[in-house]
């Protein structure tokens, strides 16, 4: 979930005690009362950078500015931190993830799905860190996805990763191109959507123009909010999580993906979208060439100033006007290497990112999401009618409905590169059906989770 002045109560309404209540109520195994049942766990352990040189090793997920914001701002503050960053995109990043762990372990580290790292030994426990630092008594579902039980599954056990913020997933629109095709305000059904898609292309303007190129299946954003659409968002977290008999190929998701293909076929996207990267889809929607894109309020305070007042976000609609309404919505997450060499420092600036000040306000200006940490923690104020903040309300529509998904790329640490992209680009092609995607997802998944 993401980021005249809004006053600070306001926000403080639509901030973390309600929204990340929905990351709690949405998955099984949950405990939203603020208190870590895992402490314990593991021994209390002093997180600190002290005061002699240090370079913090960090690999870092590229083009997304809010990581290396946070650095440069924490070494202005502890002028005795360094920092020696490698950069990759999320995909990348995934495959290299358990061969970097174990061969040249950095500090700090984008992660994707945390389960197998955990059970190779790849990342620290960071229990102690938590009671060290007082994380057990925050919001207990803002650390939920990112506890890894001994049976491998998520959201129960000890802690192995943090998030730099809590980000959210929905609709960007261009408002001119909206206002041009008759849209005032934002759909509230599939079936308006799908006819605000057909007035775009009458009207000759790209509908979705949605990155899917490479080796990072960016349709698996349209897919999910479809697959939340018209089922249950607790049933998609089962299967993320790796809970015991949980499947993908189910009636609900079978809709969705046969709604997208519907919109393939339709034209609605653009010709290119399965040769075009993400950078590609951002320096088009800011240069105003088509009137949505699925993504994520990390883009939001970079919105606001390339397009400011010319964008506006909403949540995917529901199939049923009424409906309740889901979003894909999971920490920023990071973790710290098991042989990490400054594995201390590493959790102090995590630690940092939550509760400073100054970090709190660069993870929703730059960010444009949530920041970790205590649910009455200092928010800052944001501008009225921008995109941060309408992304920060839907916060609230998603904390009400318990609607918070954690992303169907991080069921296992390969679902992404390995069969979600493929398949989705393979639907694009004409090569695959919906029907034969979710069976081909499912039968990768499960060899997976057994290995």
């Amino acid at each position: 979930m993401a980021h005249g002045t809004t006053s600070r109560p306001l926000l403080a309404a639509i901030t973390l005690t309600t929204f990340l209540a929905a990351a709690a109520c949405s998955a099984p195994g949950s405990d939203a009362s603020g208190t870590d049942p895992n402490a314990g766990a593991a021994p209390a352990t002093t997180a600190t950078c002290g005061t002699a040189p240090i370079s913090l090793k960090a690999y870092f997920e590229t083009g997304f500015p809010l990581p290396k914001s946070l650095a440069d701002e924490f070494t202005k503050q502890h002028p005795n931190v360094t920092w020696d960053i490698r950069e990759d995109q999320f995909a990348v990043i995934t495959q290299n993830a358990p061969r970097v762990l174990a061969d040249d372990p950095p500090d700090l580290m984008r992660l994707p799905q945390v389960s197998e790292l955990v059970k190779d030994d790849l990342l620290k426990n960071l229990d102690g860190y938590a009671q060290t630092l007082g994380w057990t008594g925050w919001p207990a579902s803002q650390l939920q996805q990112m506890r890894v039980g001994a049976n491998g599954e998520r959201g129960d056990g000890p802690l192995y990763a943090m998030g730099l913020n809590f980000s959210m997933t929905g609709v960007f629109y261009n408002k001119k191109l909206a206002a041009q095709v008759g849209m005032s305000q934002p759909p509230a059904t599939l079936a308006e959507l799908d006819t605000v898609l057909q007035k775009a292309k009458d009207a000759g303007i790209v509908p979705i123009n949605q990155f899917n190129g490479g080796a990072t299946g960016g349709l698996a954003f349209p897919l999910q909010n479809l697959m939340a659409a018209y089922g249950d968002a607790g049933a998609i977290n089962n299967w993320i999580f790796q809970r015991s008999g949980s499947t993908i190929d189910t009636p609900a998701n079978l809709q969705a993906t046969q709604h997208l293909e519907k919109w393939i076929k339709s034209g609605f996207f653009a010709p290119d979208v399965n040769s075009q990267d993400y950078a590609t889809m951002m320096s088009r929607f800011i240069e105003g060439k088509n009137l949505f894109i699925f993504d994520g309020d990390w883009e939001s305070g970079n919105l606001d100033k390339q397009m400011a007042g010319n964008v506006g976000f909403f949540l995917m609609p529901p199939a049923q006007a009424g409906g309740k309404q889901a979003a894909m919505s999971a920490p920023l997450t990071y973790g710290i290497g098991s042989k990490a060499k400054n594995a201390d420092c590493a959790a102090f600036f995590l630690n940092w990112v939550a509760t400073d000040q100054k970090a709190r306000d660069i993870a929703v200006t730059v960010g444009g999401s949530h920041p970790m940490g205590p649910a009455d923690a200092y928010m800052p104020a944001v501008k009225e009618g921008s995109v941060t903040a309408a992304t920060l309300a839907a916060g609230a529509v998603i904390g009400k409905d318990n609607g918070a998904m954690d992303f169907i790329a991080n069921a296992t640490g390969a679902i992404y590169a390995k069969s979600w992209t493929p398949q989705l680009q393979k639907l694009v092609a004409g090569q695959q059906t919906p029907e034969a995607l979710l069976a081909e997802v499912q039968k990768d998944y499960e060899a997976q989770v057994k290995n």
